[in-house]
């Protein structure tokens, strides 16, 4: 089997290597023949510079990690950012049903309460994933290209990592939470788009809108579950 060509962080062009092992231990980078330039210079940098260049959404630094390393923590990292989000949206709810009876109910049903909410975030998660591929999948469809989706996923999975700063947001609990969550949505979605572009190497468009249809399919879940929600609430009352 043929080993995988990495890209230039640069021009996305495809190359054989990042580095060329001469004698004595000396590493030459590689130079891209397209752009004459560095295929990937973080292989140079410290771990950290790189994350800081990752969270910048700089597309250099999301193909470097995309492409040019073996990254495989995207599903401990969902199910992370996943735990983070249900622990914050329990917070709330927990917060909103305080009680000094310490027989009462309300304390031994929040741990379900959680599990709710984990299951919620995940569905929405899953719909937000789905409705990114099928949009990608239908315009690359009609341009007579495959989509790779498993390296789609991977990519959109590892860009939500800037839902760990939920917990902060918990932590240090303010009048002005909502507005940290709603940055935190903006940044997660910023970094969801530089990752579609890097995967299909396409415009802010096209990426701008796959986010968008899959943003728009995760609020649709989001409403319907509140409004049975409270449609449950309100036959249990009339009970």
């Amino acid at each position: 089997m043929a080993k995988p060509a990495f890209r230039c962080i640069e021009c996305n062009e495809e190359a054989s290597e990042l580095h060329r092992d001469y004698s004595n231990g000396i590493l030459k980078i590689t130079i891209c023949d397209s752009c004459k330039k560095p295929v990937d210079k973080y292989i140079e940098y410290d771990p950290v510079i790189i994350l800081i260049d990752a969270i910048l959404c700089k597309i250099q630094a999301f193909r470097h990690i995309l492409f040019n390393t073996e990254i495989n923590i995207h599903w401990k990292l969902c199910v992370f950012c996943l735990l983070c989000e249900a622990y914050w949206r329990w917070s709330k709810l927990q917060g909103s049903e305080q009680t000094s009876d310490p027989a009462d109910i309300i304390r031994y049903t929040r741990e379900w309460d959680f599990y709710g909410m984990f299951g919620l975030a995940a569905l929405e998660l899953a719909v937000f994933v789905c409705g990114v591929l099928v949009c990608l999948g239908l315009v690359q469809k009609l341009r007579g290209r495959t989509l790779d989706t498993r390296l789609l996923l991977k990519a959109l999975l590892l860009s939500s990592y800037g839902k760990v700063l939920l917990i902060p947001a918990v932590i240090w609990e303010h009048d002005y939470s909502l507005l940290c969550l709603g940055l935190i949505k903006i940044f997660v979605l910023t970094s969801n788009t530089q990752a579609v572009r890097v995967i299909l190497n396409c415009g802010r468009r096209l990426s701008l809108l796959a986010v968008m249809t899959g943003l728009s399919l995760e609020t649709c879940v989001t409403l319907t579950f509140h409004k049975l929600q409270w449609h449950t609430q309100d036959f249990l009352q009339f009970q």
